[in-house]
């Protein structure tokens, strides 16, 4: 392939290559050729080329060589010189004029017209003069080409057309002319390419939109006749075309003014198209296929037809055309339907309804933007309006007989369905931005669509009911009004059976539609509609007139109302069982009596109610599935067996008349459905009449109908859509091409064909519900029925069946045959795949045998779907029977068989049997025969006479290569040669066969998978090959071959990513995304979210590139993001708009933060859109707010003038669901830029950064604020939702970002008022509640982010709060309720939640304004007022807006606190709850109430903590305040949640009880939530529940409550160390020892104060009070009951968590890594924390207990200092030592060790724990540095602590002394200072025993150290402080001497003293420190002389050069002292020291 690539042909290359690979060489070079041309200069080598590619011309080249090779001689001509040009011309010319017409010269003269096209539509008018020649010439040929030759001239002219534009009129009648004949070609091709050629014409040739106007409309009238959708597609394009243009010329130019033409007018045009839509094209009868539908004058290709071509005439004139003339073209468009001629039978009504609500759901729901819709829906209700007048002047005119009235009435009908299925769908599509509809009372909406409930007709009033279902599910509060309003209709207009059938039929729509509204209806609505409907059914047999309706009625309502789930149906059950049961006779005597009697009409009603029961029943079972116990499904049986047995009533039937067969039918759908979903078991009794009368109903035994079940589409598989045509389904006309299906009824889907589809689920993707006719539903639900029952069934009758269903296929003829048949069949298969589903098998042998007979009979009916069925069912039965040998006979069968065979149908059906083998049985099963069948299959698919033959084969190989994987790879080059041979070849218009090769194509893509991207011979030809297969089938004029294209290319990326050139694909998918073509249009944008997952940023640069270079790729500057914004605002298929999210989501993930700006402004435009929409109906507001609005207007204006930006605006302003995607998108960028950089939330980094790389989000703050505005503040709920949502996450990201201009500002000040005015419209009163939820929690981020400081600031957004509070107080019962309850307990949450978050931000104020001030504020008292500490605090603090709440909030928190304890009970306690509701929650939505609850308990509680701690737990319910506050119900709830009887006054209570009450309900909370977080619970909950604790245990009323019960305390500990296994955040960790810590020292606190009492009281009586405590005389601690035991596992998990090495055996585990980290900040906080606690458990252990755990605690606390204590540079000690250190004097200071018993174990434990220490300090080489201080200061601390018989052992006191003297000895003066300070301690230690010991050891070292300083002065602060230090030392020594001692001590101290001064001289250049230093031994002199006179002066005596030094420093000092004095007149008095004593480095 390689050589290939060169400019000229490679003729070596090619004569070398075999035959076969000429072809693909020839296609490889010309598509290289197509690359560069553009970019080379040919001159020199044009010549060559040019012989080259003519060359070509005449060597037969296949359809896409000849399109390429013309493409490229007409580039090269263009490029290069042109002058052989004409030769060439001339050339083609004379090919074509060949007289050869044999098959082998098709191809080339082919070559030659597609060569004559290119060069015309490349050069145009340079070819000017030679035009009229080869017009001519084509034409000639045209008359005698067969049919491909045909289609390519007509390709051809059309690009001459295109290329010479007006040049070409000379030959614009000729071409007409001769094209039009061909309008109705054989060959569908054919009528395509003209249909395109004409269209091309209409450009130019104004003729036909003038003169020839009706003409061309008549001949496209005959083109749909018989025609298939890719005709119908272009007819329609051409007449919708040519009308549109008739109507507004394209050209308004002087070609008009001189031919004086007339132009058509709007009613002409419209009139000319409505012939085609009533009447068809020609009258004659067609043959064939039309058998079925002789009589029916409208032909429906035609009008299926002509209804696309309507919308492609609005669509060509423009969305702004439709809105001035909307009016006009509805009222036409309404008349059609009205037309007798549309409406002849009701199947024909219904599909002429179907074709108009396509019409107006294509042009007004596509077209129209959201404020044009709403004019729309205006006008559609003035059209309703204007019938409804009629029909009611009719109805009340009726006794004047006039038929013709009737007729209208009828007729109205249609018109009515059309207008309000139309409305409703607009409603809908507009969502929550209809609601200006509803409320502008000129509409009159609502009383319009209502007033049609009361229509005649049944129809009209189901659209009615439909209509209205569609606005309450829009307008979510509308739903319970209209609910009201019908039922108190129903009630007063009991008497019309209009009324009752119309308003039942809407309340039934209505509460249909509750499942779409979030937020519900409110309970009781359910009763009223079980009264409603008893009520009915009850009157029912009053009045004859009325029976029918009301029946029918009461059942619909039912059946309705159990669409509302368990939680509403449970309290009904027991009456509807009855009610059911009551339906049905008792007995089969009762049932055999009743047949003998009645009338007609009274059969009638009877049927109906049964049918009306059973219909309820099936809705129960489908809706409330959890409440069918066993005992309900007995129940339920009694009327279902009675049912089952008068299923078949022939003889009431014969009796009565032929009337009563609907109901009877009616009634045993009804029973099939049920049945259908019930487990079988239940009623296997019955099988054998049940299987009797289904198979008598598919098999339309008493059926003369040849009625076909509309099921075998969709049991066959998906894939063999191609072989069906099911595609279609996958098309946007999908609606009215089901019309032309041939099964029976086939997309006559109506709502009045099961009035009980109003209430059901629609199906996924249709707009309405759409029954079938009665007579098709039947047989559905009977097959669906077969498929269920038959894997139930014994052997036997299984043969029966199958025996039977031969015998039947036998008996019928003709076209009854074939209607059986396809039941069969569909029957079989739903059987089949029944079976496989429940893993059974077919049965024995002749089971088996019976039903292959069956089946292989059908692979060989002409019919291809029977055939397609067939193959299905025979791969099912491999699948099924799953023997070897079975599956080998069925291949063999059909392997002889396409051996000898030789007509179509039988190859085809055999060799799909084939691939159905393979794909049922797997690669595994069937690897056997895998050989036969590819050899086969592919002899097969080279058949070129049957393009069908090929297609089924390609079709099956292609699943044989899916179904064998890697087991095909041996079969892959073959099959691959094939594929690209027959691309090659095949002629275009078999679009079939191309598809089936792009699926071939795929599947051996994904075969070879991703050994693609390997190099070698093989693999790299076999990937030249698919990538040549890709670019033929994109190169396809059918979109299906192209989207098959797409994902052959999709899969190639996948796994060889660097083969694909993105830079030409992307393009190609980017003008794919405005295609007509769904599936194209979905493959594309499936390919891009592929290619965005991993290369956005190229996608989109080539996309940008595309639109400078490329036609048809329309993106503007908004790149090919602006482009899916777009067209999320047009397409309306779920996959394709979820595949559009998903690609934007990628792009957004990569590219967004890179490209801020863009992406914002994306999102901005998009939602721009809002503020122009709410200009229509400003959200209500009323006299309050017209005070607030002077301070508004500066910025609500701000918002509204969106500048006038209407460069480029789409079509359509883009749409709600758009907007609310684009304000997700606007939280996703803000999330991505969290995780980005720093300098996104931070300006003045920011600003700093910013440059033509860079750009920061804080930038854009203004913009994001704008855009959250805009959103919350939209019509549309959704959108409003996504605003807050948007809102809340700036505030929290931004809050803390400072304005560097101001400081002490944040950035966010400045917005204050947006925030405030975009919050406020969500607290009016018809805000829904989740709004009003959301709203909540943006007003408390935004009250507790501390953005606003200033109070009266604050008041707005607080008022807001507080009003809503006002509402939560207000109680149950009070509002009108339009929603579920729950919606009510959800508001009501999160307003307390908001309030919560908000106290708990004022109390964290509080608590650190309190802590700042050192001033002493008064000690308030447990009885004082707690407003006491107010004053003390700045003024306008938080608190105080929430003080004034607190009362009312803290009875609400607790009440909230208390359901929700309740809520939270596990099932089996349910009984326990009070029946009547809690505080905030009904128990009939408990369900949902559980989740709001869920989400608000945490900030409630830590709320309630923080309360009760500051008011010390002093505050009791007061009756009054209670009785006040909380409306009855609540107070009784609650006195039952207190367990008091009801009546009881609350203030039975005494404080102590209430308390008791509380702590148990908040600690009960608090664990039972900490005990199973939820992994998906946020991170905040756990962190305020562990806060709360913390708060709640600071209160003394809490420790006591804690530790009386020693159990809590243990309990609480053990969730706690659950919650630590399995939360890993350090804040969590740290939240859970502080929780420990209050725990312990709540124990501590209780055991002291027993101790105390116990000293106090017992002194005399034995019991030694210090053995009180954990351990008692034994020392036992018991896990499980020990709060000491529980403390220390849990801190012993800390530890290890954080110093792993701790425990042996983490540190010995083979997963641990040895590595020592340094401990971050946090774990050296969480450690110390855990020593600290640590050290304070012993004091909660008797003595015996402490020599337990002590061990354990010295061992941990020693390794931690052993751990932690690392020399650091600058000193410190690290909180984990210091920690530590307070740990070790704490324990050997405790109190309660020192008994008789334990005093020589604690003597072991404290000498063992000295010497560990001692040994650790031991310097070792490896280790990190100690810190000796650290360690000293311990060894110091056991000296001071510990007595003498302890520590004076001889070992411990010799390693003591070492480490002082390897201290004093160090080399680091700080060591030096510490270590003094601390021998110092030591000294002086009380105990002479002690530290004598060390003062002799210590003391001459020290002496020598100082003497040393005269020659090695200090040089800096450190050194000096040493020597200061040690000086002092000295001192005290000489203190403590005895006198008789003085003199020698002084001797060694005075001496050193005065060695330390200067002479004069030295002290002038001396350093700082050294001057120091004589300063500081000056002093000290001064100071000993007067103390010890009588030593001193012996001292002095016996030295005296030592007293001449001291003199002369003396002098010097008061010398210079006088000179100070001189200059400073006032005296001062020296000042001691500069450097204290204590000098703290840390």
């Amino acid at each position: 392939m390689e050589l290939a690539h060169s400019l000229l042909l490679n003729e070596e290359a090619l004569a070398q290559i075999t035959e076969a690979k000429r072809p693909v060489f020839i296609f490889e070079w010309l598509r290289f050729l197509d690359k560069v041309l553009v970019a080379t200069d040919v001159k020199e080598k044009q010549k060559k080329l040019v012989e080259q590619l003519t060359g070509l011309i005449s060597s037969s080249p296949g359809p896409p060589t000849r399109k390429l090779l013309a493409k490229n001689l007409a580039a090269l001509y263009s490029i290069g010189d042109t002058f052989t040009v004409f030769q060439t011309l001339d050339k083609c010319n004379d090919i074509i004029k060949s007289k050869d017409d044999t098959a082998a010269y098709l191809p080339t003269k082919l070559a030659a017209v597609a060569c004559v096209g290119a060069f015309y539509e490349k050069m145009g008018r340079m070819l000017g003069s030679s035009f009229p020649e080869t017009v001519n010439n084509l034409l000639k040929s045209l008359k005698s080409a067969e049919s491909q030759g045909r289609s390519e001239i007509l390709m051809s002219l059309q690009k001459v057309l295109n290329g010479l534009g007006g040049a070409a009129a000379s030959c614009h009648r000729d071409i007409y002319k001769n094209a039009r004949s061909l309008l109705t070609d054989r060959s569908m091709a054919v009528r395509c390419a003209v249909a395109k050629c004409l269209l091309e014409l209409q450009n130019e040739a104004v003729f036909m939109w003038t003169a020839e106007l009706e003409n061309v409309a008549t001949l496209c009238f005959k083109a749909l006749e018989n025609s298939n959708y890719g005709v119908r597609v272009a007819v329609s394009k051409l007449l919708g075309t040519v009308m549109a243009t008739a109507l507004i010329p394209k050209q308004a130019t002087g070609t008009m003014m001189r031919q004086n033409v007339k132009r058509a007018t709007l009613e002409e045009v419209l009139e000319l198209m409505a012939t085609g839509f009533l009447r068809g094209g020609s009258g004659f009868l067609k043959s064939g296929g039309e058998m079925l539908k002789v009589g029916v004058s409208v032909n429906r290709e035609v009008r299926v037809g002509v209804t696309q071509a309507y919308v492609v005439f609005v669509t060509t004139l423009g969305g702004q055309w439709l809105e001035r003339n909307f009016a006009t073209f509805l009222s036409h468009v309404l008349d059609l339907v009205s037309h007798p001629r549309a409406t002849q039978t009701h199947v024909d009504a219904v599909y002429s309804r179907r074709c108009v609500s396509f019409i107006l759901r294509a042009t007004v729901g596509s077209l129209l933007g959201e404020k044009a819709q709403i004019a729309a829906a205006k006008d559609i209700c003035q059209a309703i309006g204007k019938q409804m007048k009629a029909v009611e002047a009719v109805v009340n005119d009726a006794n004047s007989e006039n038929k013709s009235g009737a007729a209208d009435v009828a007729a109205s009908q249609h018109v009515m369905v059309c207008a309000l299925q139309e409305l409703g769908s607009l409603v809908q599509s507009l969502n929550a931005t209809a609601s200006p509809l509803i409320q502008e009372p000129s509409i009159g909406l609502l009383e319009t669509v209502t007033s049609v409930l009361l229509h005649p007709s049944m129809a009209a009033r189901l659209a009615a009911a439909w209509c209205l279902r569609c606005v309450a599910v829009a307008l979510p509060f509308q739903l319970t009004p209209f609910l009201d309003r019908c039922a108190e209709r129903l009630n007063n207009l009991k008497t019309s059976p209009e009324a009752v059938s119309g308003y039942s039929f809407a309340m039934a729509a209505l509460l249909g539609g509750v499942h779409q509204c979030p937020l519900g209806i409110p309970h009781a609505k359910g009763k009223m509609v079980v009264s409603i409907a008893e009520d009915l059914l009850r009157t029912a047999a009053q009045n004859s007139r009325l029976s029918l309706q009301r029946t029918q009625a009461g059942w619909l309502l039912l059946g309705a109302l159990m669409t509302l789930g368990p939680s509403v149906v449970r309290y009904h059950l027991p009456k509807m069982l009855l009610l059911w049961r009551n339906v049905f006779p008792r007995s089969l005597k009762e049932l055999e009596a009743e047949k003998a009697r009645g009338d007609s009409f009274t059969w009638q009603v009877t049927l109906e109610g049964r049918a009306g029961a059973l219909c309820a029943m099936r809705s129960f079972v489908a809706h409330c599935p959890e409440l069918l116990t066993e005992d309900v499904i007995r129940k339920l049986m009694t009327p279902i067996e009675c049912a089952m047995t008068m299923m078949s009533i022939p003889s009431v039937i014969k009796a009565h008349g032929a009337h009563l067969k609907a109901s009877a039918a009616m009634v045993r759908l009804r029973l099939y459905d049920i049945l259908a979903l019930l487990p079988p078991k239940t009623y296997e009794g019955s099988f054998n009449a049940l299987l009797r009368e289904l198979v008598a109903e598919f098999t339309l035994t008493d059926n003369s109908a040849n009625t076909t079940t509309s099921l075998l589409r969709s049991l066959c598989h998906y894939d063999d859509s191609v072989l069906l045509g099911s595609w279609l389904q996958e098309t946007d006309h999908k609606s009215i091409e089901d019309q032309l299906q041939p099964n029976s009824a086939s997309g006559s889907g109506a709502l009045e064909h099961d009035p009980s589809s109003i209430y059901l689920r629609i199906p996924a993707g249709e707009a309405v519900p759409g029954p079938l006719p009665l007579g098709v539903s039947v047989i559905d639900a009977s097959v669906a029925l077969f498929g269920v029952v038959f894997p139930h069934v014994s052997y036997k009758h299984r043969l029966q069946m199958l025996d039977h269903f031969a015998e039947c296929v036998k008996q019928a003829k003709g076209v009854r045959q074939q209607a059986v048949q396809l039941n069969i069949f569909t029957a079989v298969l739903s059987a089949l795949k029944g079976l496989a589903e429940n893993k059974s098998t077919l049965g024995p042998e002749e089971v088996r045998k019976s039903a292959l007979t069956l089946v292989m009979g059908a692979l060989d009916n002409p019919n291809p779907i029977l055939r397609c069925a067939a193959g299905e069912a025979l791969g099912r039965m491999a699948q099924v029977v799953g023997e070897a040998s079975f599956i080998a006979r069925m291949a063999q069968y059909s392997f002889d068989k396409l051996k000898s065979a030789r007509d179509v149908v039988s190859r085809t059906g055999h060799s799909l049997a084939l691939g159905c083998l393979h794909r049922y049985v797997g690669g595994i099963g069937s690897g056997q025969h895998l050989k036969t069948s590819v050899s086969i299959l592919l002899a097969l698919a080279q058949d070129g006479t049957s393009p069908e033959v090929q297609t089924w084969s390609l079709h099956s190989l292609a699943l044989i290569v899916d179904s064998s994987g890697p087991m095909y790879r041996g079969y892959v080059e073959p099959t691959l040669s094939l594929v690209l041979t027959l691309l090659l070849t095949v002629p275009p218009s078999h679009t079939e066969v191309h598809q089936c090769l792009g699926r071939c194509l795929g599947a051996i893509i994904t075969t070879v998978g991703p050994e693609l991207q390997g190099n070698g011979a093989t693999i790299s030809t076999i990937r030249s090959s698919c990538l040549v297969g890709c670019a033929i089938t994109q190169d396809h004029s059918d979109s299906l071959v192209q989207a098959a294209a797409i994902s052959c290319l999709q899969q190639l990326h996948m796994f060889a990513p660097r083969h694909v050139n993105l830079s030409s694909l992307v393009p190609s998918l980017c003008v794919h995304l405005c295609s007509s073509h769904l599936l194209l249009r979905r493959a594309a944008v499936a390919c891009l979210r592929q290619l965005a997952q991993r290369e956005a940023a190229e996608v989109c640069e080539y996309a940008m590139n595309a639109h400078s270079r490329h036609q048809g790729v329309n993106i503007t500057e908004t790149g090919l993001e602006g482009v899916l914004f777009g067209m999320l605002d047009r397409e309306t298929d779920r996959k394709l708009c979820s595949d559009i999210h998903d690609t934007l989501g990628h792009m957004l993930s990569s590219l967004a933060v890179e490209n801020l700006s863009h992406w914002l402004m994306l999102c901005k435009d998009v939602l721009a859109a809002s503020s122009d929409m709410s200009t229509a109906a400003p959200l209500g507001g009323g006299k309050d707010e017209e005070l607030e609005k002077k301070d508004e207007m500066d910025d609500d204006t701000m918002f509204t003038t969106l500048g006038e930006e209407d460069k480029s605006k789409p079509s359509v302003a883009p749409r709600w669901a758009t907007r609310v995607f684009a304000a997700d998108c606007l939280c996703r960028v803000i999330m991505l830029c969290e995780n980005a950089n720093k300098a996104h939330f931070d300006l003045a980094l920011a600003r700093s950064a910013r440059d033509y790389f860079n750009d920061f989000l804080v930038l854009h703050l203004s913009d994001l604020i704008r855009m959250a505005f805009m959103a919350a503040t939209d019509h549309s709920n959704q959108l409003r939702m996504a605003g807050l949502q948007a809102l809340e996450d700036i505030i929290k990201k931004f809050a803390s970002v400072p304005e560097p201009e101001f400081p002490g500002h944040v950035i966010l000040e400045q917005y204050q008022a947006n925030v405030g005015a975009a919050l406020r419209p969500a607290f009016s009163q018809d805000t829904p509640s989740d709004i009003i939820a959301k709203a909540c929690q943006v007003c408390s981020a935004w009250i507790g982010s501390g953005v606003v400081s200033d109070l009266n600031d604050l008041r707005r957004v607080h008022n807001l709060l507080v009003s809503s509070l006002d509402k939560v107080q207000a109680g149950k019962g009070s509002s009108s309720q339009l929603y579920r309850e729950s919606a009510t307990t959800m508001e009501k949450l999160a307003v307390l939640k908001a309030w919560a978050e908000v106290y708990v931000v004022a109390m964290k104020i509080k608590k650190e304004a309190e802590t700042k001030p050192k001033r002493v504020s008064k000690s308030t008292e447990e009885d004082e007022d707690d407003f006491g500490t107010v004053d003390e605090l700045p003024p306008d603090s938080l608190i105080t807006l929430v003080q004034p709440e607190l009362p009312a909030l803290s009875r609400l928190w607790l009440a909230a606190l208390k359901d929700y304890a309740l809520l939270t009970l596990p099932a089996e306690f349910a009984t326990q709850l009070p029946p009547d509701g809690g505080a905030f929650y009904t128990p009939e939505t408990i369900d949902t109430a559980r989740l709001h609850y869920r989400n608000s308990w945490a900030p409630i509680l830590h709320a309630v903590a923080l309360w009760l701690n500051s008011t010390g737990f002093n505050a009791s319910e007061s009756t009054e305040e209670t009785a006040a506050a909380i409306p009855n119900a609540q107070k009784r709830a609650m006195s039952i949640t207190l367990n008091q009887t009801p009546g009881t006054p609350p203030t039975t209570k005494s404080l102590l009880e209430i308390n008791k009450d509380r702590m148990h309900l908040i600690l009960g909370v608090s664990i039972q939530f900490l005990c199973s977080p939820r992994p998906e619970e946020p991170v905040e909950h756990v962190t305020s529940c562990l806060q709360a604790l913390h708060t709640l245990l600071d209160s003394p009323c809490a420790r006591i409550h804690i530790a009386e019960d020693q159990l809590l305390g243990v309990e609480l500990l053990s969730v706690l160390h659950r919650l630590l296994l399995t939360w890993d955040p350090p804040s969590v960790q740290l939240l859970v020892t502080g929780v420990v810590q209050q725990i312990v020292r709540a124990a501590q606190d209780y055991l002291q104060e027993k101790r105390n009492t116990l000293n106090e009281d017992d002194i005399q009586e034995k019991e030694n009070p210090l053995a009180l405590g954990e351990g008692g005389e034994s020392g036992g601690l018991v896990p499980g009951k020990s709060l000491v035991f529980a403390a220390m596992e849990l801190l012993m998990f800390i530890l290890v968590r954080h110093m792993p090495h701790l425990s042996s055996k983490v540190s010995d585990s083979p997963s641990h890594v040895a590595a020592k980290a340094h401990l971050s900040e946090d774990s050296a906080r969480l450690v110390a924390a855990t020593v600290t606690i640590l050290s304070d458990l012993p004091s909660l252990c008797s003595p015996a207990g402490c020599m337990t755990i002590l061990p354990t605690i010295l061992f941990l606390i020693t390794r931690v200092l052993k751990e932690t204590a690392v020399k650091s540079a600058d000193n410190q000690v690290p909180p984990p030592v210091s920690a530590a250190l307070q740990g070790i004097k704490t324990i050997v200071t405790l109190p309660t060790v020192k008994t008789d018993e334990t005093q020589k174990q604690w003597t072991g434990l404290i000498r063992s724990t000295l010497a560990s220490i001692l040994e650790y300090s031991q310097p070792e080489a490896s280790k990190p540095i100690l810190d000796e201080v650290s360690i000293l200061t311990a060894i110091a601390l056991f000296l001071w602590s510990a007595s003498t018989e302890i520590i004076g052992v001889q070992s411990l006191q010799n390693g003591c002394m070492n480490r002082f003297k390897s201290a004093l000895n160090s080399c680091d003066p700080w060591v030096q200072a510490k270590c003094y300070q601390l021998l110092l301690s030591v000294f002086q230690h009380t105990n002479r025993a002690l530290s004598t010991p060390y003062i002799h050891s210590l003391a001459p070292i020290m002496v020598e150290k100082l003497k040393a300083v005269e020659r090695s002065r200090p040089n800096n602060n450190l050194e000096l402080l040493a020597v200061q230090e040690g000086i002092k030392v000295l001192e005290t020594l000489v203190a403590l001497g005895e006198e008789q001692n003085r003199v020698q001590l002084l001797a060694l101290l005075v001496p050193t003293l005065i060695s330390y001064l200067l002479n004069e001289n030295a002290f002038a250049s001396a350093s700082t420190a050294s001057k120091d230093l004589h300063e500081f031994a000056l002093q000290n002199l001064m100071h000993i002389g007067p103390l010890y006179p009588h030593a001193f002066k012996t001292v002095m005596g016996a030295a005296p050069e030592l007293k001449t030094r001291l003199e002369t420093a003396v002098r010097a000092s008061q010398a210079s002292k006088a000179k100070a004095a001189a200059r400073q007149p006032p005296p001062t008095v020296h000042s001691t020291p500069t450097i204290k004593l204590k000098t703290s480095f840390f």
